[in-house]
């Protein structure tokens, strides 16, 4: 796994028409984990930082934006709470004021599942001021994320700002992963190193954070391992060095050069075209994907674009598309039809299998030129718009 990350500030709203379709889209995705693989797979995924930045990618935000976190928490949030009893999955909290209504959330939740209402808010106000506090690396919480299942297992997901630095962090935390909230808890912490931090959880700082916290007696005995963060640059635009050219290649490989019929298991997707195949096939691996392919998440952004046009615009068709086709899968598979099912999920074993032979020869600078010349026929749109049609000539060739 990656060890550092950077989450550049990114201000302003994600426009109505993105807004629904990664509600529908993440709604999906996360029903979909819940189908194959249960509700702690659901809990630690979210506490994968890399796994996150690659369902925020998928979803159409900017790749490297920390609005990732605030977006996409607020899009699950709206798809998986009015069916909290169906699926098991709460989500508190989330920006702002929104962070302060999580305990009268959490307690609401208990009443109705029967779990430990007032344990759960301890737990939601004790990783807020370890990281606010305990962790005094410059940043300061403004997004506080509770996600909880029927089952008593929960994850966090909080962001803290730096002002001077124009940087985010982002904390994530596991129930599962730690035994002490004061001693090295979290699954990860995103962020880039600001020099000099005071961290109340280090191992080594029992003796000051018993005088301060006064949260556990434990004598600490073990240094605490590198802290582990994933690297995000601040320039906007996706760059080859940014990429796992291979795995990239392999599914643009899968999409345009192999016809789905030649693939008994990929019957079921026939009539869809190359470029809903491409998006498929990186949704797949968000759902399917093992924690590994996870370390590069802008390739995620070769789904759906970014609503910044980065790395093009976001293929409101091809999106449409992707979301009809999961759906219809998930429904299908309720009724005990889940060829579709299977797949979509045979798309990023393909894609696995052909990478394993690929040797990487796609021009990326050709291809980001052919995406955006070719945007406007999948509807592409922006923030600042809608993709125009290229003038006579500018047509480039790549598949």
């Amino acid at each position: 796994m990656p060890s550092h990350a950077d989450l550049p500030l990114h201000y302003g709203h994600v426009p109505p028409w993105l807004a629904k379709r990664m509600s529908l889209l993440g709604g999906a995705i996360i029903e979909a984990i819940l189908v194959d693989y249960g509700k702690s797979a659901v809990i630690q995924r979210l506490s994968d930082p890399c796994w996150f930045q690659a369902l925020g990618c998928v979803l159409g935000m900017d790749w490297h934006s920390s609005g990732i976190t605030t977006s996409v928490m607020g899009a699950l949030k709206k798809a998986l709470n009015p069916r909290a009893k169906e699926l098991g999955i709460y989500i508190c909290g989330g920006k702002g004021r929104h962070s302060k209504q999580t305990p009268a959330e959490l307690q609401a939740f208990a009443e109705k599942t029967g779990l430990p209402g007032e344990q759960l808010i301890y737990s939601s106000k004790l990783t807020a001021k370890v990281d606010n506090t305990a962790i005094q690396d410059g940043f300061q919480l403004y997004l506080h994320s509770f996600i909880v299942s029927d089952e008593g297992e929960w994850a966090v997901v909080q962001q803290g700002m730096n002002d001077a630095s124009s940087m985010a962090r982002r904390y994530h935390w596991h129930s599962a992963a730690f035994r002490s909230f004061t001693e090295a808890p979290h699954t990860f912490i995103y962020g880039r190193n600001q020099g000099q931090i005071l961290n109340l959880t280090d191992l080594l700082a029992g003796d000051t954070k018993a005088g301060i916290l006064q949260l556990t007696r434990e004598k600490p005995a073990h240094l605490l391992p590198e802290i582990r963060h994933l690297i995000m640059p601040t320039h906007h635009e996706v760059r080859a060095e940014n990429v796992n050219l291979k795995r990239l290649g392999s599914v643009l490989a899968l999409a345009h050069e192999t016809r789905p019929a030649d693939f008994t298991s990929l019957l079921m997707l026939e009539g869809l075209g190359p470029r809903t195949l491409q998006s498929l096939t990186l949704v797949s691996e968000v759902i399917h994907g093992t924690p590994s392919r996870f370390e590069d998440p802008a390739r995620f952004s070769f789904a759906h674009g970014g609503k910044d046009g980065h790395p093009f615009p976001v293929p409101v068709k091809i999106y449409d598309e992707t979301i009809d086709t999961l759906k219809d899968a998930l429904q299908k598979a309720k009724i005990g039809h889940s060829d579709k099912q299977e797949a979509i999920r045979k798309l990023s074993v393909l894609a696995q299998q052909i990478e394993q032979d690929f040797e990487p020869n796609t021009n990326f600078e050709k291809l980001m030129a052919q995406e955006r010349q070719q945007s406007w026929q999948y509807g592409g749109r922006t923030v600042f718009g809608k993709a125009a049609k290229p003038k006579d000539g500018e047509q480039l060739t790549l598949f």
